[in-house]
């Protein structure tokens, strides 16, 4: 690790038994941040490791999520890995775990018992619907939760089905309140000196995102309608994404001044003074007019026109584009979120940074996610003190993987 100066994390270690995106993202965090990061994983490897099979592809959301930690495979079903892990829990500040709810308790690893082994321990755990209430039990995966969050029910259009967001919203979205958890008791550690149990609620993480959707079901008592590319709330227009002649883009506006700006790119001043279209009130009454007239515009430009004409009169628009295109951003990279590395697996691949840029702190060394139990004999003979003979013992035991 190369910093300028201290990363805030230094010291911190971490034990991150996350598996696929939302634990895993809060570790990865909490490693770029400079905290010693420790990933735990089964003998064969997490989901998300086994779709390096498929492709190349396939295998970088594991490299992305997993950069900046080292790595140990541990067997927490037989007795000798169960009590690595205790023994690693004893000297972390930190664990991290996504499994469903009694999963690690029933393995004799849970909250209860490693918490009395450290009691400065913060143990972080999230889960689909939480650790108590009736639907505790119920399995969760980014699309179940999508789909009982409500996030489902108001994206598409209002004459088509239910559809899900794109990305894996709701595993980020709880990572990174997973992650906000964390650091808060760890905060509080410092004045307490004790640790204590962060939970996460996937369900619970996606409600506040529903802010402007949630419109309908307080002025009406109703369910929220799917308003396709339009405000969730139908509170501002324009608010949409046009036509434009090589794709789309979307065109916002907030306030007055941002629609008396749109009638200056489009040339059409004419429009402010128009008393179907004067208020914000006036548009949404003529929401579908409002929308001709700005795609009748938008749909003769190409996107850069389009961009460019609203960008200088102060208008919120952006062109809509494919993934190829944000991998190839000149912004992104030049900001250093987006990288090309030569990761020792999977060959030359694109990683990203964290988000949080810290500024006047370290900038940590980016190093490549590990290979499964690829510091096996490290972690266990550095804390746990192990001669090579004992770490050979629990290779042959299947408490750890023969890496």
């Amino acid at each position: 690790m190369t910093s300028t100066s201290k990363l805030p994390l230094e010291g911190v270690v971490v034990i991150d038994l996350g598996q696929v995106y939302q634990g895993p993202y809060a570790g990865f965090l909490m490693a770029q941040a400079g905290a010693t990061v420790i990933k735990v994983e089964p003998p064969n490897g997490e989901p998300v490791r086994h779709r390096a099979r498929i492709s190349k592809g396939n295998a970088v959301p594991f490299a992305m999520l997993n950069a900046n930690k080292r790595n140990i495979s541990l067997n927490l079903k037989s007795p000798e890995g169960a009590q690595v892990l205790k023994e690693l829990a004893a000297q972390a500040d930190v664990l991290i775990e996504n499994y469903a709810p009694g999963v690690l308790d029933r393995l004799g690893v849970g909250y209860a018992v490693l918490s009395a082994i450290n009691p400065r321990l913060i143990y972080g755990s999230a889960t689909g619907y939480g650790l108590s209430g009736p639907d505790r039990d119920n399995l969760a995966m980014d699309l179940t939760v999508q789909a009982v969050s409500g996030i489902m029910s108001v994206t598409g259009f209002a004459d088509g089905p239910p559809v899900k967001a794109g990305p894996a919203i709701t595993d980020f979205l709880s990572g990174v309140h997973l992650y906000a958890g964390i650091l808060t008791a760890l905060y509080d550690r410092e004045k307490s000196g004790r640790g204590r149990l962060v939970e996460i609620a996937m369900v619970e993480t996606v409600y506040p995102a529903m802010a402007s959707n949630l419109a309908d079901v307080f002025n009406r008592k109703a369910a929220a309608p799917r308003t396709g590319n339009r405000h969730g709330g139908l509170a501002e227009a324009p608010y949409n994404v046009y036509p434009a002649t090589d794709g789309y883009v979307a065109i916002i506006s907030v306030n007055e001044s941002h629609w008396t700006g749109l009638t200056r790119a489009m040339g059409r001043t004419d429009l402010a003074e128009d008393p179907r279209l004067r208020t914000v009130l006036d548009r949404l009454k003529h929401i579908d007019l409002t929308d001709q007239i700005v795609s009748e515009w938008s749909s003769r430009l190409t996107r850069d026109e389009i961009t460019e004409a609203c960008r200088t009169n102060r208008v919120p628009c952006a062109a809509v584009r494919n993934l190829l295109e944000v991998t190839e951003d000149e912004h992104l990279h030049a900001r250093g979120m987006l990288r090309e590395i030569e990761h020792p697996e999977y060959g030359e691949i694109l990683v990203h940074r964290s988000p949080l840029m810290l500024h006047d702190a370290g900038t940590p060394e980016y190093i490549p996610s590990a290979r499964l139990g690829q510091h096996n004999g490290e972690i266990l003979s550095e804390y746990l003190g192990l001669n090579a003979g004992e770490i050979d013992a629990l290779r042959q035991s299947g408490a750890i993987s023969q890496a």
